[in-house]
């Protein structure tokens, strides 16, 4: 388990903030979904795409949601980064996209 995923951990401790892994799902859920709300306001729904605008504060919302349900699923977050790296590296080495085509 990397620093990052320890810490939300932590913190999810300290302030009793345990939850069931399908309510960190729907946290993580939503906070993408401000995200892509963020991205359609600052583009202008998509009219202006290089005027992006995205609060570093709102992806660390997303990146703490994500620890978070990794933690609620006893998932090592590094590990399952690497995992899918690794497939990307083999569908890039394949197919020369990392999408899986499906």
């Amino acid at each position: 388990m990397d620093d990052s995923q320890e810490a939300v951990a932590e913190f999810v401790d300290d302030y009793d903030l345990e939850t069931p892994p399908e309510f960190r799902l729907l946290d993580l859920v939503s906070e993408v979904g401000e995200l892509a709300k963020d991205a359609n306001a600052s583009t202008d729904y998509g009219e202006s795409p290089a005027d992006i605008d995205l609060e570093s504060d709102e992806l660390g919302d997303v990146l703490f949601a994500a620890l978070a349900l990794a933690d609620s699923l006893e998932v090592d977050a590094d590990a399952a980064l690497e995992e899918a790296l690794e497939k990307y590296e083999r569908r890039m080495d394949d197919a020369e996209t990392p999408g899986s085509g499906e």
